[in-house]
């Protein structure tokens, strides 16, 4: 599997852990899944991090998680400085749609809007529709490309992709494999997922700051599960960044594959640069 030098101390620290835990039962796919290319893998730790995978999909509903093409939920949102809160959280509107539109409505008025669509992103206030600050569009942009969703459905069935079984750890009190995914650009997240009930409890992938040159380590994780239209949800997710808690969230509702207007997702009104005063027509 490893045929590079690149990937070599990679690779032998994967075969190590997966010489430390007990095979999972095999466990099939549909060939539509994802996971699909690696059904055949001869290597025990693509084979193993594949059966994982496949027992992942399966527990957060299978086809009807892999289905699902957007979502509105509303709950509360808290921010984080040095992990203390810096406010007493604010009532939040999500609306998500496959793969890069994503719309959230803040306040009791909803008279603040973050808008992503594509690589672009707005807020919109009083003020009019501002561009978003170029270092929080790249924030937004890296937890989007590794968020589980992306991972799965993106890099997963994409040429080049690794998958390699990087042995237990005990993750939110409950002990979890974690499986590495490793894209074709270098790239990698690693999931932690329950050993019990297969659903997954962490992403966290590093990524180098173009600034200082250093590397930085950021995580979400996700609790408090819940059915929804045969789709297991979590209802709280707490991001991370160097260790630190960053955002809480508290979802009191969630739904699947409603219809949703276009507009939801365009910008309104005359676009400008933060800073700067819009124009006039």
């Amino acid at each position: 599997m490893c045929t590079t030098s690149r990937f070599v101390l990679f690779c032998l620290i994967a075969t190590s852990a997966f010489a430390q835990t007990p095979a999972s039962t095999q466990t099939s796919a549909p060939s539509t899944w994802p996971t699909a290319q690696f059904a055949s893998a001869k290597d025990p730790s693509v084979q193993k991090s594949f059966q994982i995978l496949n027992q992942m999909i399966r527990a957060l509903g299978g086809d009807a998680w892999l289905n699902v093409q957007n979502m509105q939920s509303e709950g509360r949102t808290y921010g984080f400085y040095h992990g203390q809160p810096n406010s007493t959280g604010l009532p939040f509107w999500r609306f998500w749609e496959w793969p890069d539109k994503e719309r959230i409505e803040l306040t009791k008025q909803r008279d603040v809007v973050e808008l992503f669509t594509g690589d672009k992103g707005y807020e919109i206030t009083f003020k009019g529709t501002a561009t978003q600050e170029p270092k929080e569009l790249e924030d937004y942009l890296r937890r989007r490309d590794h968020s589980l969703e992306w991972v799965v459905r993106q890099w997963l069935p994409a040429p080049g992709t690794m998958i390699l079984y990087s042995g237990t750890a005990l993750v939110e009190r409950n002990l979890a494999d974690q499986i590495t995914v490793l894209s074709a650009s270098n790239d990698s997240v690693t999931l932690s997922i329950d050993g019990t009930s297969r659903l997954p409890v962490k992403i966290s992938y590093s990524w180098r700051d173009p600034a200082d040159r250093q590397f930085n380590e950021e995580s979400t994780v996700f609790s408090n599960y819940k059915l929804v239209q045969g789709v297991q949800t979590p209802y709280s997710t707490v991001r991370y960044r160097e260790g630190e808690m960053t955002n809480q969230r508290f979802m009191t509702s969630i739904t699947y594959n409603t219809s949703m207007a276009p507009t939801l997702f365009e910008p309104k009104g005359t676009i400008y640069n933060p800073g700067k005063q819009p124009s006039r027509k």
